[in-house]
């Protein structure tokens, strides 16, 4: 059995590894950042760590989500970086059986090798993504993780 933690982001659902996700935030705060890449909505100070704001639905689905009501932030840590994921409903943890999670044949598609299986259960599939690939996948997050690694020195 492994846990994940299930949340929206468009109109699917879609799960972490819960290992990696470090709490759930109300998304308020951000200090938005020119220049930075379309899904990077800015920074915003959680427990005393500054962490860039991902926009989960630009990345999956080129679409903007930063004018909905109800959304969450995901506080997520890689071996290089703590971020936060904005989604729609992070509300539940759910044990999954191994035998549940299955390759899907689009996983190796170049877009998307962030998607790390497919958790078929009687009445709903989801669709993991594995952190570490996502954050290493995106065009720009190198910069980013320079600049935040950077701030977290001169405030030290």
């Amino acid at each position: 059995m492994t846990k994940v933690v299930v949340f929206h982001a468009g109109r699917e659902e879609y799960a972490l590894p819960i290992e990696q996700v470090v709490s759930i935030e109300k998304l308020e705060g951000i200090n938005p950042i020119p220049h930075l890449p379309s899904y990077v909505l800015g920074l915003v100070k959680v427990r005393n760590e500054l962490i860039p704001v991902l926009d989960l639905s630009s990345i999956l689905y080129d679409q903007r989500s930063d004018n909905e009501e109800g959304l969450f932030l995901l506080v997520i840590h890689t071996e290089t970086l703590q971020a936060g994921l904005v989604v729609k409903e992070a509300k539940e943890i759910l044990e999954v059986p191994k035998g549940a999670v299955t390759d899907a044949g689009l996983l190796a598609y170049s877009r998307t090798r962030y998607f790390d299986g497919v958790i078929n259960l009687e009445d709903r599939m989801i669709t993991k993504i594995d952190p570490e690939v996502l954050i290493e996948s995106l065009e720009g997050m190198k910069e980013i993780r320079d600049y935040v690694y950077e701030q977290k020195i001169s405030q030290n």
